[in-house]
Parts: structure tokens; sequence; C-alpha cells
């Protein structure tokens, strides 16, 4: 028997679009009993910021055929088969290797991405016409275990206040879980890896600002009951859930833009899939100016080069990655070899 089909109407710049949609009843999150087409019709719904935050850039579809908690795997490249409205661009990973990966620049191409079952969209932090140089310089503190959202939040105001006086504007958003990212728009001018150092500029400061409550430790045992600065999110081809993402977690929580007056009041557990579209007719999106003013990460680039000049060098980089100058040794401190042995 033919699974059921429905053909949904998605408005977009060229037109209406007719997206095919299978097993539309079929659910995604058990918990809360989301089924894949209140899924589709909410990427329809906020599909004008969630473009504005994701599209026209190069975005990996984390997909779950059955439900979330089950298994998923992350699609990259364009399947064969795919709408001519589904864009892709070529891009150079690590490795050296180059692929093409999607491009969603529509509300259908995102819809069509539901189709393929996709939750979680994971952007670049470039565009398209530039996979190779960064828009966006991200930073996401990562409450470890004893911690949480409450303790990421004191964090985030601090780290709001090195970047200013970096020269940077920050715009906030929930993870989706317990943590924060800050995102700070900046010119195309410098490649994932100055921006990285940037990144690890900024959270060196941070860290030297509040030493028991943030860290910069790229090793879980150094870093203790504090808020961890995840610098590597800030490599070529390592993403996060971008903004109004849903999350693959039981109650459908969706990465949410926010304001920063709203932050100490904020409950990341009441931005769900059901919820962001009337939050969105109320507020309007929080994040409607986010490109118009992109910043420098100079200054940033100028405390990276003050701290080697101080003997604070490289920090490792993720296992999958090539060997990187100057990097320390990827082995974990308490399974390092002692001079004596």
């Amino acid at each position: 028997m033919a699974s059921e089909r429905i053909t949904l109407t998605v408005p977009g710049p060229n037109g209406d679009r007719e997206v095919g949609l299978s097993s539309p009843d079929r659910v995604i999150w058990p918990e809360v009993g989301i089924t894949k087409r209140e899924l589709a019709e909410y990427i329809t719904s906020v599909s004008g910021p969630f473009l504005a935050a994701n599209g026209d850039r190069p975005v990996s579809l984390e997909r779950f055929p059955d439900a979330v908690g089950g298994e998923s795997f992350f699609s990259k490249n364009p399947p064969k088969g795919a709408p001519d409205y589904v864009g892709a661009v070529t891009v150079t990973y690590n490795s050296g290797r180059r692929h093409p990966q999607v491009v969603l620049s529509e509300p259908a191409a995102a819809v069509w991405a539901v189709q393929m079952n996709t939750v979680v969209f994971h952007p670049w932090a470039s565009r398209a016409d530039d996979t190779d140089n960064p828009v966006e310089m991200r930073i996401d503190l990562d409450p470890q275990p004893g911690t949480g959202f409450a303790q990421a939040v004191p964090a985030s105001r601090a780290l709001r206040e090195v970047l200013r006086e970096a020269g940077l504007e920050s715009w906030i958003k929930t993870s989706g879980n317990r943590g924060i990212h800050l995102f700070c728009p900046i010119e195309p001018a410098h490649e994932f890896l100055d921006v990285r150092h940037a990144v690890i500029a900024a959270g060196r400061e941070l860290e030297r600002r509040m030493p028991d409550r943030v860290t910069t430790n790229w090793w879980k045992e150094e870093r203790g009951e504090r808020i961890f600065v995840d610098f590597n999110q800030a490599n070529r081809d390592r993403t996060m859930a971008g903004a109004y993402s849903p999350r693959a977690l039981p109650t459908a929580t969706v990465s949410t833009p926010i304001e920063w007056d709203e932050l100490d009041e904020c409950d990341p557990a009441s931005f769900t899939v059901r919820t962001i579209p009337a939050r969105l007719a109320e507020r309007g999106d929080p994040w409607a100016e986010f490109s118009a003013h992109p910043g420098s990460i100079d200054t940033l680039l100028e405390w990276w080069e003050r701290d080697l000049a101080n003997g604070l060098g490289e920090l490792p980089f993720p296992p999958e990655f090539p060997k990187m100058p100057g990097e320390p040794p990827r082995v974990q401190p308490s399974r390092a070899r002692t001079p004596d042995a």
C-alpha cells in the first residue's frame, strides 16, 4: 500500500510552489505529538527570518528517518532528483576535498528539506558567494555538568562587553538546549582560521575576567563546573543549529534569537515549534537588522598576537581535523606520558 502523500503550497519570491510531503502524519516528536506536516508548516510560517539567518549559504541537514531520539545522519550534498529550486555550492573541507553542498534560498527549498526528514539545519558562517570567508563570528557558550542556562547568562553579558571593547556588536540566541550563542556580523575579510583565533582571543579575555565561571579548556576533565567557550565551533565545516532551527530534543525546542533585555527572564524551554510563530507575529524578528553593520575582527586578532607573544599558543583542533601548525598534542592530559615515562 502506497504511503500517504500530500502537496503543500509554499509561497516564495518566484511565486507559489507545490511541494510534496510524504507520511505527513508521521510523529517526529513523540513526547509532544508534533508531526512531519506540522514541522513543514512551521518552516513555512517562519521562512522569512529563517532564510535570512540560514539561507544563501552552505547548510548541513540533520535528518531523522523516524523520530527524534532514533537514528539520524548528516546530509551535505544535494541528492539526485532534488528540485531545481534547491541550490548547491562547491565548498572546500578541512581535508582539502571539494564537494557540492546544499544551499537553501527560498521557502520551498526549506520545506523540501523537511520532506527529506530534516529536523535540524546547520548553516555555515559563510555565504554561497564566498564560502571561504565567514560573514559571522559565532561563539558557543556551552554549560558543563553542574551548570546550565542560568550560569551562561552572566557569562554572555560579560562576553558582550569584551566584544564591544573589540569594536563588535553581538546578537544573541538560545541554543535550543542549555547554552547561549553569540553571533557578531563581520566583514568577509578573513578566512575561518583567523575567525577561530579571534574567538579564542575573546574567550581568553572572558576567562581572565571570570576564571571561576568560564573556561577555554578543550579537555572536558579540565573544565570543571564552568561555561566552556567552544572556540572550535568557529572552524570551517563546524556548525551549530541555525536561528529558528528546531532541535532534536523531546519537546521540539527551537534555537531562538532574543533581545538582550529578554535574557534575564528568558526560558529557553518555552521556545518551541509550536510557540515561535506566535512570538514572531507579536514581537517581530530580533535579528531583523543583523547584517546591517558588519564589524571587523582586527582588534581581536591583535589580542591573539598579544597572547601568542605572552606564551599562550594554539589550542587543540577537533580530532577529525588534520594536524595544524603550532597545535599542542591531541592527547587527554590525564593520559599524556610524563617525561620520565
